[in-house]
């Protein structure tokens, strides 16, 4: 049972697709919180929701490739831009129209090298007996989803009794297949370094960088270099993981509401 039911919700069509979305709360401003990566749906925000629809108007979405919203096998339907409409859209739905977004946690900005042990990758190669992060590849996600999914999920929750997180993100991410995510995967290659660094100079608004020291899937550096080039604030949590979101959300939602009143103000 959810601690807090969405007051509407609805589908959106958005370039042919049908994106699901739920709305909570009619406080001002509103908060926007953004998909992640397609492995998971929008119940990934299930501990942030109910506070912050005490204060604010809160609006999530199931990105392309999960959830309630619909699942394209192309991978140019997964690019950022598609993303970015998508939010867009769910926007003019809801009824908002600014919103803080919630997306800078843990964030995936490839402005430096990735961790030591993901540069063993190749994820467009047949790995017939893959390791570790070996397994990060379109085939074995086709034949070995499963496995793939338990060895992810467990490098995203690096703190010790993550139990219960650990079974929500399992079996958010089996809900969907191997060809889905792949897909998914490809589509979002489309930012190298230079022109991550050229978006995030470019950003005009306030911005919260959140990252764990004991984050397993993108290095606390990744983080403070997105801070560093949009001009934002850093908060380094120190033991967390890949979803302090899911794993210390007072702390979190503390942090959000606090970067909100300011807009609020």
């Amino acid at each position: 049972m959810r601690a807090r039911c969405p007051d509407s919700e609805g589908i959106v069509v958005c370039d042919g697709l049908e994106i699901r979305y739920e709305r909570y709360g009619e406080g001002w401003p509103a908060i926007l919180l953004l998909p992640t990566w397609s492995l998971v749906h929008s119940r990934h925000w299930k501990m942030q929701v109910p506070y912050l629809a005490r204060h604010f108007t809160v609006v999530s979405f199931d990105g392309r490739g999960s959830g309630g919203s619909d699942r394209p096998a192309e991978a140019s339907a997964y690019s950022d831009i598609a993303f970015a409409s998508d939010a867009l859209a769910v926007m003019d739905a809801a009824g908002i129209d600014s919103a803080v977004l919630v997306s800078v946690i843990a964030p995936t900005a490839p402005l430096v090298p990735p961790l030591a042990e993901r540069r063993v990758q190749r994820f467009g190669e047949v790995i017939d007996d893959p390791v570790g992060w070996q397994i990060y590849n379109a085939h074995c996600w086709q034949t070995r989803y499963p496995e793939f999914v338990r060895f992810f999920v467990g490098r995203i929750f690096t703190e010790p009794h993550s139990t219960k997180q650990i079974e929500d993100a399992i079996g958010w991410a089996l809900e969907i297949d191997g060809e889905t995510l792949a897909a998914a995967d490809r589509g979002l290659e489309c930012c190298d370094a230079a022109a991550t660094r050229r978006l995030a100079a470019s950003a005009a608004c306030p911005v919260l960088v959140m990252h764990g020291t004991h984050d397993a899937v993108r290095g606390h550096a990744e983080g403070e270099a997105l801070a560093d080039y949009t001009g934002g604030a850093l908060v380094t949590l120190a033991g967390a993981g890949h979803f302090p979101h899911a794993r210390d959300p007072v702390r979190v939602n503390l942090l959000i509401k606090q970067f909100a009143d300011r807009v609020r103000r």
